[in-house]
């Protein structure tokens, strides 16, 4: 099949794409396989049956076979992507496992996969390589491991539908399979004494009976009303926790993950950091510099490749560590912050002029937009660490280098409009509050006037270009009080939305897609599916903050659900990493690991600390 276009959508487009045809099945073992369809107008339903034909047992393994599904997910032109291509959500999640795919622009027929016979245990990704980071790559879903006695066969059936967005996704995958589990949680990341209220809503009727829930083979307690059943997750011992789920014969499962509290993981990674993250070589123009640290071989590293190097992202430790320090103290952390300043004022930015540097010795051969507001904030933040107005006349003049830079037009990742007016202001600045007041505004200004035909930048379309978007139309609305911003806003955060999914997994629920950044950070150089990766904070940080102004509750519960959806690239012990690789595999290699490197992580745990008790 190379072509599914649904009937009543007006822009004809083609939910399926790739040089491999949908329904390719790779199988590296001796089974015979047959594929049917039935279509009904947009519902087709199809099924694979692999016979075993051989006169002994077969046993396969995850991977050992693979459907190929190559949904329309890839980023070419914003205009483009807004009706033609679809994010692609998947839940490989045993007997119920579906797909949920969702034109990027948000408007309906949607496109959905919902599973009827059978179990799929996880998904592999083919990327094309040229394409870089604007291929999602072909989806492989795998069967479950399975055996098969000779002659027996094994039956993998789904049915595809269309849909009107994500409640109606859920809806309609009641209808085309008739024993369908709808698994959510309150919480998926829980902090220690915590507790998560799970609901399981079936789609057929259920009998107490025919309910079986276990953690580690011990059997949970749950309560059955109206045909739903909810039970409690609790915190009793840390890291990961797999409900397995039975009701009526169907097996799935539902991920958690137990965190110590956050102030626990929040001071070890600021230790972390101070004591095994900072290069310290008085003889090296690097001495001071917050490096990548190397979990398997337990070192610093660097290299003068843009996204191993001492400035960029890495700033976000230095400005982790600042916040940290203003309602913390630890004598041995402001040392290492101490020190880490002095790096910065010396090697990556001019206090006179407000430029910022690619990385060490003040090297801008490669010019970048995206580091100015990064270290604009992290000035303002150790402003508001030890009261130095000269910190907060560096900050200004980074942002004016910025605008006169071609600002104006770039779709920046935090620009710390509230912060830096809230400083000047208490400072008297102003004149510069004026100026930079102006160009906020004529900032969101051409936000506004764009819409959802965004510019490209270093992916051609991301969640992390429409999570900025937003984020500075709320925050010029907080500082002129008008509400054009706000509803520009709204249109953005509709468009954000849709790269979220909402599978019963912590590495999934309320998680952006992105998948690209455990090749460009990592040290595996591995392209696919990173969830989490700590950018997908910014939904969480735009969700807050606009429920902060609007009160509302979705928002408010998003927001936190996103925020806490990056908290398992720390370990209690300090370390980190910079990305969880998600599919079994990608182009051949293993996935479902966190990249050795702790890179440029700590962005989301800033987050997390700034919004955690702000809503």
């Amino acid at each position: 099949m190379k072509e599914l276009i649904l009937s009543d959508d007006k822009y004809e487009m083609n939910w399926i794409k790739g040089a491999i045809e949908w329904g390719t099945v790779k199988c590296s073992l001796p089974i015979d396989i047959e594929v049917k369809r039935k279509q009904n107008g947009d519902i087709l339903h199809e099924e694979y049956i692999f016979t075993n034909n051989s006169d002994t047992d077969i046993f396969t393994r995850i991977a050992d076979i693979g459907i190929y599904t190559p949904f329309n997910d890839e980023y070419t032109n914003a205009s483009e992507c807004m009706k033609h291509k679809c994010h692609t959500h998947i839940w490989c999640g045993g007997e119920i496992s579906y797909v949920m795919a969702l034109r990027m622009g948000g408007e309906a027929p949607h496109l959905g996969l919902v599973l009827n016979e059978g179990s799929l245990g996880g998904y592999s990704v083919e990327r094309d390589l040229e394409k870089a980071s604007n291929d999602r790559g072909n989806f492989i879903l795998h069967p479950s491991p399975f055996s098969l006695a000779p002659k027996e066969s094994y039956v993998i059936s789904w049915t595809l539908f269309p849909h009107n967005g994500k409640d109606d996704f859920y809806d309609k995958a009641k209808q085309y399979c008739n024993k369908f589990l709808n698994i959510t949680a309150d919480k998926y990341i829980l902090f220690k004494n915590e507790q998560s209220t799970v609901t399981i809503d079936a789609g057929f009727e259920i009998y107490e009976k025919d309910i079986k829930i276990t953690l580690n083979n011990e059997e949970l307690p749950f309560q059955l009303s109206d045909n739903l059943i909810k039970f409690t997750a609790e915190t009793k011992v840390l890291g990961e926790q797999n409900y397995q789920v039975c009701v009526d014969g169907v097996h799935t499962y539902l991920r958690l993950l137990a965190l110590p509290k956050f102030d626990d993981i929040l001071k070890a990674r600021c230790q972390f950091i101070a004591e095994k993250q900072q290069y310290k070589r008085s003889n090296s123009a690097l001495d001071g510099a917050y490096l990548i640290y190397d979990n398997e071989e337990k070192s610093l590293f660097y290299s003068p490749q843009y996204d191993y190097n001492g400035g960029r992202e890495r700033v976000g430790m230095g400005i982790l560590l600042a916040s940290y320090l203003q309602k913390n103290h630890d004598s041995i952390i402001q040392k290492s912050l101490e020190k880490y300043i002095a790096y910065v004022k010396r090697e990556l930015v001019n206090e006179d002029t407000g430029e910022v540097y690619n990385d060490y010795n003040r090297n801008n051969s490669y010019k970048r937009l995206y580091n100015a507001p990064w270290f604009a904030l992290f000035f303002t933040e150790i402003y508001k660490l030890y009261n130095k107005k000269s910190d907060l006349d560096t900050a200004y003049k980074i942002l004016l280098n910025y605008y006169e830079n071609g600002g104006e037009k770039f779709y920046a990742i935090e620009l710390p409009v509230n912060e830096i007016i809230k400083c000047m202001e208490a400072e008297h600045m102003t004149a510069e509050t004026n100026i930079l007041t102006a160009w906020f505004i004529r900032h969101a200004d051409y936000i506004e006037k764009t819409g959802t035909n965004y510019p490209t930048s270093e992916v051609n379309y991301e969640q992390s270009i429409v999570a900025p978007a937003a984020d500075i139309l709320i925050k010029v609305y907080s500082l002129t009080g008008d509400k054009k911003y706000l509803s520009a806003a709204q249109k953005q955060l509709d468009v954000l939305g849709l790269f979220n999914g909402l599978q019963p997994d912590y590495h999934l629920y309320e998680v952006a897609i992105r998948h690209w950044d455990g090749y460009w950070f990592g040290k595996s150089r591995l392209y696919g599916d990173t969830f989490p990766h700590y950018w997908s904070a910014l939904t969480g940080n735009v969700y807050s903050a606009y429920a902060k102004i609007v009160g509302n509750k979705r928002y408010i519960k998003q927001g936190q659900a996103s925020l806490r959806g990056i908290l398992s690239m720390f370990m209690p012990d300090g370390s980190a990493s910079c990305a969880y690789v998600y599919p079994v595999a990608v182009n051949g290699t293993n996935g479902r690991f966190y990249d050795y490197y702790a890179n440029d992580q700590d962005w989301g745990l800033y987050y997390f600390n700034k919004y955690n008790e702000s809503i």
